[in-house]
């Protein structure tokens, strides 16, 4: 139900179901992509058809993609203020896009121009699926009835405890548009498989793992799933995703059933600005994990508290 002592925004990067997004209280931050000439809101797939998207990449269109532009956030921040609901923004990760500086900037204009106002924008330093679980498991908290504050020190810290790993057809679209680097992606292709890739705790891309062949690779993302869902003692939910591969998905969905039967899925499709940096063939699970900051080794623990010091 509607929390009215708390708006909530998110972004079309955490690939959601729009049902989860499409209700009072909740506002939808569309990214934008380029394709056709033409620049296009990312809507989750309300006015295009995943299969139309990515039928499109497959006959060699080449999307492209844009940050979230400063007037667009700038209506979105001023329209929460003048309605005076303390409000709370979760970002795409800072690691593969500017637009969480880009709403800091605008958050620091806004709640001067509206003293005493609440606007937090939270770094989720996640993407895709990974961002839409953060962002399904806040709307819970939302629901329940967190102030904004609550719900912004609950994200600060939930963001490290979701896990995910995905699988691609390959790694040239993710090269292309520049979240990869051309070594690796040139690795990948000379071996000819396909890649595993998660996201660290700086919100950028790794490359975890490869697979001969795309059934090797789902049964490696249940492994995965198998190994570090345990870690943290079992997870409830699973959040899948797709890019215009169903088939692969359910085929994920069986063997994670087979593990547990009482697990709870949300599925979704990969939308076309997390689209068009993947390409069709994606598919992924996100879920609670371990704290990804105590797998840092001790060497990268120290640069961080120094880094963070400065």
């Amino acid at each position: 139900m509607p929390n009215d002592q708390c708006h909530l925004i998110v972004d079309s990067c955490s690939d959601v179901p729009t049902e989860l997004v499409d209700q009072p209280g909740i506002t939808l931050l569309r990214f934008p992509y380029i394709i056709d000439n033409g620049t296009f809101e990312d809507d989750l797939f309300q006015s295009v058809t995943a299969k139309e998207f990515y039928d499109g990449m497959r006959k060699g269109k080449e999307p492209s993609t844009a940050q979230l532009s400063i007037p667009v956030i700038e209506e979105t921040f001023r329209s929460a203020a003048e309605a005076g609901t303390p409000t709370v923004y979760l970002s795409f990760t800072s690691g593969l896009s500017g637009s969480y500086d880009a709403a800091m900037l605008v958050r620091d204009r806004i709640v001067e121009e509206y003293p005493g106002f609440e606007l937090y924008v939270v770094d989720t330093l996640l993407a895709s699926v990974a961002e839409g679980f953060l962002v399904f498991e806040a709307i819970s908290q939302w629901e329940r009835g967190a102030t904004a504050k609550e719900l912004a020190e609950w994200a600060e810290e939930a963001r490290f405890f979701v896990d995910c790993e995905f699988m691609v057809e390959d790694l040239e679209t993710l090269k292309r548009g520049g979240r990869i680097p051309s070594s690796v992606a040139a690795a990948g292709a000379a071996l000819d498989v396909k890649p595993l890739l998660s996201i660290d705790t700086e919100g950028k891309l790794q490359l975890v793992g490869v697979a001969r062949g795309r059934k090797k690779g789902i049964k490696q993302l249940i492994d995965y799933f198998e190994r570090h869902a345990d870690e943290a003692g079992g997870s409830r939910y699973a959040f899948l995703g797709n890019a215009d591969c169903p088939k692969d998905m359910q085929r994920l969905k069986e063997g994670l059933q087979k593990l547990d039967d009482g697990l709870i899925f949300i599925e979704s499709s990969i939308g076309p600005v997390i689209g068009s940096h993947v390409g069709p063939g994606m598919v992924a699970v996100a879920f609670w994990g371990a704290d990804k900051r105590e797998s840092l080794s001790v060497a990268d623990r120290i640069a961080k508290r120094i880094k963070g010091a400065k």
